[in-house]
């Protein structure tokens, strides 16, 4: 799974790539949503490379950014007690996980289907440079972890 984070805003962006970013529910800076890794899901990545910024995300990260950052229609936080009466888990750690390992999604459990994250601490590196010249922006593989871990 890919954890896809905008950190770009909507100014002077082509309507194509715009589209591409409401496909993947990207339509304001810091939020992040978690894709599977599909030739498909590949695609709109490679055409918004240069609006966000995407790795693998690890099970821990992903446990801390669930348990913080997950929220039902109204704002509100996910419990355990909504995870009990509302899903077939037992807890809210193993709804994460289940989500993680694409059994189940956010919105088949009636959460809402992005994480809305503050932006990091420090800063981006720079928002219009490829990660790999130094900047935010593209592919990072498992360093996605340690911007999440300054976003949550």
């Amino acid at each position: 799974m890919y954890a896809v984070i905008r950190i770009r805003g909507r100014t002077g962006i082509r309507k194509n790539i715009a589209d591409t970013l409401d496909m993947l529910n990207l339509t304001r800076i810091s939020h992040t949503v978690i894709i599977p890794d599909t030739p498909s899901y590949k695609g709109m990545l490679q055409k918004a490379k240069d609006y966000i910024t995407w790795g693998e995300v690890s099970e821990e990260t992903f446990l801390k950014l669930f348990s913080e950052r997950a929220r039902l229609p109204g704002n509100k936080k996910v419990t355990e007690e909504y995870v009990k009466e509302n899903t077939e888990y037992d807890s809210v750690d193993a709804l994460a996980i289940a989500i993680l390992n694409g059994e189940t999604t956010l919105r088949d459990n009636g959460l809402k289907p992005i994480f809305r994250l503050a932006p990091p601490r420090k800063g981006y590196e720079s928002t219009r440079k490829p990660y790999t010249e130094g900047g935010s922006l593209g592919y990072r593989s498992e360093n996605i972890n340690e911007l999440l871990e300054k976003m949550i």
